[in-house]
């Protein structure tokens, strides 16, 4: 004979496994939806997919009833420590400008990135003699100090494995006023329509020649089509860099957000080498 109380317990239990299986469920349409390349990598759209994903999980909520306060709660996840270290002293500078800067580095000499942050330090081989105008843009934008005290805004964890940077703003909408042309879509690395790990490339809005400042970094290889420019390989170093914020994750637990790690680029220098 199964008592009131035994009878309450169970129905309570049973509620709480339907109100995950719909929370399950609607995470696994929304990553579904957001898995289309332009979203994940557009530079306009990204507001939009988190107002989206937070609306799914506030619509969740409101189902629930005082009922509730005798179900169970699965034990909240703990959070990662943090492998980063504090950021540098300074601000970003809102920086602007109404058109591409000329030309002014070598094209046939090589050059480099260094992206100096919190979480260590990323080298950049880049493809100068490929993608010039993406060289030069970076060149000018590091020696404007643009890049400094920026935040890397989103790291990508499913389906594509990506971190994100350049945007001063850290939403995922800014840029430097200008956009650059579409460059080396034929890199040879680009086989099988998938960027391979260590590739660093041009985030875009999803059309064409529309890349600003926001670039991201490949830290394992990502199912994609060429239409982000290519314009440098992550040196060794730089991957350990990488591997470590992924590690930490990012703060949806859907695959898709900002990540836990505070990565932030102090400082970003372009040298001829």
């Amino acid at each position: 004979m199964v008592s009131q109380e035994q009878r309450r317990r169970q129905l309570a239990r049973e509620k709480f496994l339907r109100q995950q299986q719909r929370r399950t469920e609607s995470r696994r349409k929304a990553r579904l939806r957001n898995s289309v390349i332009a979203s994940v990598l557009g530079v306009v759209v990204i507001g939009s997919v988190a107002l989206y994903t937070t609306g799914v999980l506030k619509d969740d909520d409101k189902k629930t009833n005082a009922a509730a306060e005798t179900t169970p709660s699965p034990t909240p996840a703990e959070k990662p420590a943090d492998p980063c270290k504090k950021a540098a002293a300074g601000s970003v500078k809102k920086l602007s400008w109404k058109k591409e800067p000329a030309m002014k580095i070598d094209t046939s000499a090589k050059y480099t990135l260094k992206l100096a942050t919190t979480c260590g330090d990323i080298g950049i081989a880049l493809k100068t003699a490929a993608a010039p105008h993406t060289v030069n843009s970076f060149d000018f934008l590091a020696g404007e100090g643009y890049f400094d005290h920026t935040k890397c805004h989103r790291l990508t964890t499913q389906q594509i494995y990506v971190l994100q940077c350049g945007d001063p703003q850290g939403t995922g909408t800014g840029g430097p006023g200008y956009t650059l042309p579409d460059e080396n879509l034929k890199d040879k690395s680009l086989q099988k329509n998938t960027y391979p790990a260590g590739t660093v490339a041009m985030a875009n809005t999803g059309q064409a020649h529309t890349g600003g400042s926001q670039f991201f970094l490949v830290f394992k290889d990502s199912p994609l089509p060429p239409s982000y420019t290519p314009f440098g390989t992550i040196d060794a170093a730089g991957m350990k860099v990488l591997a470590k914020i992924a590690k930490a994750g990012e703060n949806t637990g859907g695959g898709d957000g900002a990540p836990n790690a505070t990565v932030v680029i102090d400082k970003a220098t372009v040298a001829k080498s």
